[in-house]
């Protein structure tokens, strides 16, 4: 049985105080309640020390980007060895965002892959996402396999087991537009059977595929109630502490 995981991306929202005031209130909230799920959030670079000092209890603590390199004369980007200094035990990967605005590429996301898994024990959270226009022309089948295939390139079925998947359909994120229920499963259902051709069915039932797309606390339980919906990466829901915690419910 895979347990749900859920994971508040910030994007670029909060300062460090902001950060901090919302960590406080959350743990006096939750009270030490317990959820059926795994839960985190995935902060800006500079949050993620607030995010450490603070040490919420069973809260995963993600990063949003890294680079493919351990270090070098990259200016402006952070490795993987420094993100776990900090606690980090989750990254996002090829999030459109990235790949819209940053130029990252379906190869460029394969190397961060291989970077993280053959050196870290961090968990990749892998993105991919069809754009309206792909939708519309009926393309999205095709436009994930390839996204999947490319970034898993010569990756090893012992990693991509450990691998979670996020589902954010581009016309969908920060819209208010969602997938519906049926399209939503059938996307993440299609995941799963191209991981079990490129690996194996054991493999494919192994990995948490999560959806994204204007995920809300009023939608959430209707998609984690789907078969190969094992979670959420969700955008401006988790930014206020009442919204995060029903996602949670």
């Amino acid at each position: 049985m895979r347990q749900k995981i859920i994971i508040g991306n910030w994007k670029m929202h909060k300062t460090m105080k902001e950060t901090t005031d919302f960590l406080t209130e959350f743990e006096k909230k939750i009270n030490n309640k317990t959820f059926n799920c795994q839960f985190g959030i995935a902060s800006s670079f500079t949050n993620l020390i607030a995010l450490k000092n603070k040490q919420v209890k069973n809260l995963i603590v993600a990063a949003q980007n890294c680079h493919d390199q351990l270090q070098g004369a990259f200016t402006g980007e952070v490795s993987i060895n420094m993100l776990e200094e900090l606690n980090v035990s989750h990254v996002i990967i090829g999030h459109s965002e990235r790949r819209q605005y940053f130029n990252e590429t379906n190869e460029s996301i394969n190397r961060k892959l291989k970077t993280i898994f053959n050196n870290s024990k961090m968990i990749p959270i892998l993105c991919c996402g069809e754009t309206l226009v792909q939708y519309e022309r009926k393309t999205t089948d095709q436009v994930i396999e390839t996204q999947i295939k490319l970034a898993l390139r010569d990756i090893s079925g012992k990693n991509v087991a450990k691998l979670i998947i996020a589902y954010e359909p581009i016309w969908a994120i920060g819209t208010g537009k969602t997938a519906s229920v049926a399209e939503a499963q059938n996307i993440c259902a299609l995941i799963r059977t191209i991981i079990a051709k490129l690996y194996q069915k054991e493999i494919a039932n192994k990995v948490r595929i999560q959806y994204g797309g204007s995920v809300k606390p009023e939608n959430i339980k209707t998609f984690l109630a789907q078969p190969d919906i094992d979670g959420a990466l969700v955008g401006s829901a988790s930014l206020q502490v009442t919204d995060f915690i029903n996602l949670l419910h």
